[in-house]
């Protein structure tokens, strides 16, 4: 039964709807998936961090997408407390709420713009390797770097400013976690300027994204086949990073599909927290592992710990 609440400080989360079997294995995929995705990505942003020698634009990049993942996974503490408690104590405050829905937007907008950087980045290095160190420059990366955080906050400020003038109605949010679509169907006014914005904002990043991805490797594909030595390391690290960008798109991709089919609502939910668990899991296996800096130094670590 729907609760008509008019601009209620507190809100219910609808939550997973699993059989109680099924509460606990899912529980333990969740906690240990987030434990290694903190874990993970944090030593990736540490040793970055730390390490001088690599303060280079594509290790920079990687200490972006691994503080982007961290962030973005913040929702899965509270999903995995509110798993264990009853639907009706599943309660977070209006303004939690609002914060998490942007936290949620900005990491999942910033995925695809430091992508795009990325992209660039390799462009440069393998179209241009001459002009590579005049061109990314350490101001150029942190203009870039600016942009697409800046970008992000801007565009996801406007989404999230237009759904907070909405009066509210209603108290259930049908979704595990918050986002800008659960919070503005808290409303019972018209939200047309709301789906007009979301969509031109989903279709110019989507738009961007993808076709800064094609025009890329598109270049970068024909540099390496008609050059006289054929660069298959370039290709390699070109293709994990392309790997990467495909698995974030068809995560989200899936997630619009499923909107459109309210009968398919259970599996969209887990749908959403898959698109946040499956590309930062992978992103520090793939990065990580192919980087001889970052290999080196988890071999290091092996060898350190046993004689501690």
């Amino acid at each position: 039964m729907e609760n008509y609440t008019y601009n209620s400080d507190t809100l219910q989360l609808e939550g997973l709807n699993v059989s109680e079997d099924f509460t606990y294995p899912l529980f333990l995929f969740l906690f240990f998936s987030y434990l290694f995705i903190i874990v993970a990505n944090l030593s990736i942003a540490v040793l970055v961090f730390v390490d001088k020698n690599l303060h280079q634009p594509m290790y920079l990049l990687f200490f972006n997408l691994s503080v982007n993942d961290i962030l973005g996974n913040s929702i899965l503490p509270r999903l995995l407390v509110n798993m264990l408690l009853p639907p009706s104590e599943r309660l977070i405050s209006y303004y939690e709420c609002v914060v998490q829905a942007f936290t949620v937007h900005v990491c999942s907008t910033c995925s695809h713009t430091v992508l795009m950087i990325m992209a660039f980045d390799r462009y440069v290095a393998i179209c241009n390797p001459l002009r590579y160190a005049v061109i990314m420059t350490n101001k150029m990366l942190i203009k870039l770097t600016v942009s697409a955080w800046g970008v992000a906050f801007v565009l996801v400020g406007i989404l999230l400013g237009l759904t907070i003038r909405l009066n509210r109605c209603r108290t259930m949010i049908k979704n595990p976690y918050c986002n800008n679509a659960s919070l503005f169907k808290l409303s019972c006014e018209n939200v047309f300027i709301n789906n007009i914005y979301g969509l031109t904002f989903t279709v110019i990043l989507f738009t961007s994204s993808i076709g800064t991805m094609v025009l890329t490797y598109a270049k970068i594909t024909a540099v390496c086949l008609t050059s006289k030595n054929k660069n298959s390391k370039a290709l390699k690290t070109c293709s994990t990073h392309l790997a990467v960008y495909l698995i974030m798109l068809l995560s989200g991709l899936t997630i619009i599909i499923l909107h459109r089919f309210p009968q398919y609502s259970d599996y969209r939910k887990f749908a959403s927290i898959l698109f946040h668990i499956i590309p930062s899991s992978l992103n520090p296996i793939i990065y990580g592992m192919q980087s001889k800096e970052i290999r080196r130094f988890l071999y290091m670590s092996k060898k350190v710990l046993p004689s501690l």
